[in-house]
């Protein structure tokens, strides 16, 4: 079973681009999604333990949360200790399921991949990418998007250039999602060979 491990910086439509994944077939591991899932859940506990105050109806604030850690080195590495296990045990309980389903090829979409050293633990990288006009137009369109939240996300994550110089494979979404789907498809060709016959443990 091959691994990829899908990447990019905010606004660079990589959540687009593992939807393309998914619509080939392809089962995808949404770290992101996991997140929201546990924080609703195995993460309130722990989470509410060490920011108090950022619980509410049984689940954790996300804006709240946000706004405590998000230009708060110390803050961020606690909230990410206590996470990242969280995350993991997911994707190991998709990796189980895919493997025990013969998948021939699955993606982990993970949006700190390069930055939290997460690259061995998949046999290829695959980083999204657009323009970084492209990229800001994206973001700031969104709602409750300042450029200053803009720049400290930013700066959270390893930038654009040397993410695609670690890249097995680049998918770049500035031309249009048309043109990002011939991209997947294309790479989906080079990945239909015999699968592996274990998966690297992620």
């Amino acid at each position: 079973m091959w691994i990829i491990g899908l990447t990019g910086s905010i606004g660079m439509g990589k959540s687009a681009t593992a939807g393309l994944f998914r619509a080939a077939g392809v089962p995808v591991h949404d770290a992101d999604a996991a997140v929201h899932a546990m924080y609703r859940a195995e993460a309130v506990a722990p989470v509410e333990a060490a920011f108090p105050g950022v619980t509410r109806d049984g689940a954790i604030d996300r804006p709240q949360l946000s706004a405590r850690v998000l230009n708060d080195a110390a803050a961020m590495k606690r909230l990410e200790a206590i996470v990242h296990p969280l995350v993991r045990a997911r994707e190991t309980a998709f990796l189980e399921a895919a493997r025990a389903a013969n998948a021939r090829l699955v993606v982990l979409d993970i949006p700190l991949l390069l930055e939290t050293g997460r690259a061995g633990a998949v046999d290829a990288v695959v980083v999204v990418t657009a323009a970084p006009e492209v990229q800001a137009a994206r973001v700031l369109a969104r709602d409750g998007m300042t450029p200053a939240r803009f720049a400290a996300i930013l700066q959270r994550q390893m930038p654009d250039g040397e993410k695609r110089r670690r890249a097995h494979f680049i998918i770049d979404t500035g031309r249009g999602f048309p043109a990002a789907q011939h991209q997947v498809a294309g790479l989906l060709r080079a990945f239909a060979g015999p699968g592996r016959g274990t998966a690297r443990p992620a």
